[in-house]
């Protein structure tokens, strides 16, 4: 009974996907693809400019209003995206929705807005000399472009990610039908490794961590597949 109660604890834990955390991952993981693209296209605009220079500017535009922008940017792009594409669950169910409500809810133009924000506090107050601030000023468009590219490639491979997750998935009930515990080892290892990068989608979350849940129960007895009908309504896994 110890052993069923910890995994009930696990699966309430760990399916419950909520636009919190949906928000919170996609304020990460786009951050940082924001900021690599930024970086990116500084260095195209000013090529002359040594290393330590172009972290400096990076750092002062990121941290004079740019990286809260971006912040509030994802987090008003996913509210409003939400209600544009007719999601009102709440949650997202699939890469697909979460990049069309990125999409409509205008996050580039947020984005803009908080990198002219941030260039003119830091042209205002000295932190960047006027003539680099108006050359990026210039080249905002430029930056942008790399921006929205770079988002764009995230969401290709976020798509990529979950693919790789309904495979390996399928792959372990295989493994697990055949009683190969060892198969089933090597597929849960991919499938938490990319479940580690991957936007959390309700249906796509639930049925990986239910997984996880059925290979925990196995191993911790020791590779037994032979389970209580209450273990197995405790795994909530439904294997076809």
């Amino acid at each position: 009974m110890e052993l069923a109660n910890k995994l009930q604890e696990s699966l309430n834990i760990t399916s419950n996907v909520t636009l919190d955390n949906q928000k919170s991952f996609l304020e990460t993981t786009l951050g940082k693809v924001i900021n690599t693209a930024l970086d990116t296209g500084i260095r195209v605009l000013l090529p002359d400019l040594i290393e330590d220079q172009i972290i400096n500017i990076k750092d002062e535009i990121i941290n004079n209003g740019f990286k809260s922008g971006v912040q509030e940017a994802i987090s008003s792009a996913v509210d409003l995206g939400k209600s544009v594409v007719g999601v009102f669950t709440g949650k997202f169910d699939n890469v697909t929705q979460v990049r069309n409500a990125v999409k409509s809810g205008g996050i580039i133009d947020g984005i803009s807005s908080s990198l002219d924000y941030a260039l003119n506090f830091c042209g205002k107050f000295g932190k960047i000399p006027q003539t680099i601030c108006s050359i990026l000023k210039s080249g905002k468009n430029a930056l942008l472009d790399t921006i929205s590219n770079n988002i764009e490639s995230e969401f290709e491979n976020q798509i990529s990610s979950v693919e790789k997750i309904s495979k390996y998935s399928d792959n372990w009930k295989e493994y697990y039908n055949n009683k190969d515990f060892e198969g089933m080892e090597k597929e849960i290892k991919k499938l938490e490794k990319e479940l580690q990068k991957t936007i959390p989608l309700e249906n796509t979350i639930k049925e990986a961590r239910n997984i996880e849940n059925l290979h925990t129960l196995i191993k911790n007895k020791g590779g037994d597949f032979n389970l209580t009908k209450e273990e197995l309504e405790l795994s909530k896994m439904l294997i076809n």
